[in-house]
């Protein structure tokens, strides 16, 4: 597979325009890897060398943490985002949201969407009880691991 100045010209403006947040190709002569978790928003390219030998590509850490959320009270159980997504609270735009401050929950129960590559993710709930913090705005981008909402059990 050989790839021309002009198709990773391509390949980063895709890129720019997509909630890909990273991006790895290889050839037979080649290694890019596009990453996109930089303050600036930029996309960040990296060319390397292939490996002298093929060996296992080792599992990477995450780039860079998921944001701060506000201080925890012990007696909240968090709802968390399994992966980079867009977070949505309605199954469409104009429904009402799956859940709002004050809701009962139950094990279960879908309380948002996280839209990852065009594919909508119901996240459901692990915990009954009262939802008391939503942290995330519609329509937002999510990090691995980061609190979308709190849950009062009961």
């Amino acid at each position: 597979m050989q790839l021309d100045h002009n198709q990773l010209r391509e390949l980063i403006a895709l890129l720019g325009e997509s909630d890909i947040q990273e991006l790895k190709l290889e050839g037979d002569d080649f290694r890019l890897e596009l990453r996109r978790n930089l303050p600036a928003s930029q996309p960040q390219v990296v060319m390397q060398a292939p490996p002298p030998a093929p060996a296992p590509a080792p599992v990477a850490a995450p780039s860079a943490a998921p944001p701060a959320a506000p201080a925890v009270r012990g007696d909240l159980v968090e709802i968390t985002a399994p992966m980079v997504a867009t977070f949505y609270r309605a199954p469409s735009p104009g429904d009402p949201a799956f859940v709002e401050l004050g809701s009962r929950i139950n094990v279960g129960q879908t309380v948002c969407i996280l839209e990852a590559m065009k594919l909508m993710n119901e996240l459901e709930s692990e915990v009954s009880g009262e939802v008391v913090e939503i942290l995330v705005e519609n329509g937002t981008p999510v990090e691995f691991g980061q609190v979308l909402m709190r849950v009062k059990p009961g």
